[in-house]
């Protein structure tokens, strides 16, 4: 493994002049410059480098790239900390969030690099905010390729092992043009080629490098290591993508400080910790925070609801809605102009609308909604025993006490199923 990696990084510095790796600061890319590092030593080259430093990242991380710029075959490091869009798996409402965003620079999970291209002095004219990861890494690449006027080479450390995707990547040649029928290049454009010098190594042999080479490796997973994760199960990726819930107990876990930081960044972030149950109609454990108004705190836990059991939260989406529309209907109100508290006698009497009026509602876990008046319909009827018979723990008797309907409710479902067990027992051959 370790002989053909070397091989292929010493063709590729060999054939192109302008070469350039993509980092992450995970293992992957980690040994891939190391190695690429030896290998232009030994040649007399230079390489550049690429980081996109999506501001929500590990402090070890972050102090591991530092550690990887000091690489004497790396010429230009570009760290780049501009503001794009990225996933944001953990909110059902906000499905994306804008890393290094200047209009919340005072949520920011740590301070600006230096040494980055920031919004401040980005030289890329294609660049605009909001910008999704994905097309960053193509007009880099096309932007590098008229740099440096001739063609380039980008490496990037994926492994076939790791996903089907990956595999991909590699294996069907059909599906892609190669450079001089090497499986593991693909061109990207013309002049423009990326290259996969380690996508036969497996999880194993990443580690085996660091040990046996004595090579540089973010600390962060010897952290995971001790906190139960194998080396199979350690991932990098983006605290709220759609590997969020381990993501981010790992960042509590691991980095208590940056944990806490990252909480208040991206809406939804701390579902987990809010609604964390087995059963899905108990009341929330929860109050509003200081700094969130009510209809910031209605749509946090809409989200959170949203998060544990989508179709739930769908069902009280509706319903706001339709509250929200009587409203609107009956007193001309502008949905625009809800307000966030209204006077409480009214609000207890459901008087008058306002966010506090709807927020309280969902803590309560209010299923009919009869706190936003609604009354019990047999289609609602017939959604709660559909969820009921789902999911095994979705409303029990000890959390369903409080509502003398709900109770109503198990008492005639518990018949029902009594009544079809003995029907089936009745039916079944002697």
């Amino acid at each position: 493994m370790l002989t053909a990696a070397n091989e292929r990084l010493t063709w590729i510095l060999t054939h192109f002049e302008a070469v350039y790796l993509a980092v992450s600061g995970g293992k992957d890319s980690s040994v891939m410059v190391q190695l690429a590092d030896r290998v232009a030593s030994r040649l007399g080259r230079k390489f550049d480098a690429l980081y996109i430093d999506m501001e929500a990242q590990y402090a070890h991380t972050i102090a591991h790239i530092e550690d990887l710029k000091t690489l004497p075959s790396i010429d230009r490091f570009y760290h780049v900390a501009l503001p794009m869009a990225l996933r944001n798996a953990v909110s059902t409402l906000q499905p994306k969030w804008i890393c290094w965003d200047e209009d919340e620079r005072d949520l920011w999970v740590r301070d600006m690099p230096d040494d980055a291209i920031c919004a401040a002095n980005c030289p890329w004219e294609w660049f605009h905010k909001g910008m999704e990861f994905e097309e960053f890494v193509k007009e880099f690449a096309l932007w590098y390729h008229r740099e440096k006027g001739v063609p380039i080479a980008c490496g990037i450390a994926i492994r076939a092992d790791e996903s089907l995707n990956r595999f991909s990547t590699i294996a069907f040649a059909g599906r892609k043009t190669e450079l001089c029928g090497l499986h593991w290049t693909t061109r990207i454009d013309e002049g423009v080629y990326n290259f996969y010098p380690i996508y036969d190594w497996r999880c194993e042999d990443m580690w085996g490098a660091v040990s046996q080479l004595n090579l540089k490796a973010n600390e962060i997973y010897e952290l995971m290591y001790k906190n139960g994760l194998s080396i199979y199960q350690q991932r990098l990726c983006q605290p709220y993508g759609d590997d969020q819930r381990n993501g981010l107990d790992q960042f509590r876990a691991l980095e208590p400080e940056t944990w806490n930081r990252v909480l208040n960044r991206v809406n939804g972030v701390n579902f987990g910790n809010i609604y964390c149950r087995t059963s899905a109609l108990g009341n929330l454990r929860t109050s509003k925070p200081d700094f969130m108004s009510w209809e910031e705190y209605t749509v946090f836990l809409l989200e959170s609801i949203g998060l544990y059991n989508r179709d739930l939260m769908l069902h009280y989406y509706h319903k706001i809605k339709k509250f929200i529309r009587w409203y609107e209907k009956t007193d001309g109100l502008d949905p625009r102009n809800i307000p966030d508290e209204a006077d409480s006698r009214l609000e207890s009497r459901r008087k008058a609308i306002s966010w506090r009026r709807v927020a309280r509602a969902l803590e309560k876990n209010d299923f009919y909604m009869k706190r936003l008046s609604f009354a019990q319909t047999k289609s609602d009827e017939a959604k709660l025993r559909a969820f009921v018979g789902r999911w095994k723990n979705f409303l029990t008797r000890e959390e369903a006490q409080s509502d003398k309907d709900l109770m109503r409710f198990l008492d005639r479902y518990e018949l029902m199923e009594r009544e079809e067990a003995h029907e089936h027992r009745a039916h079944e051959p002697q």
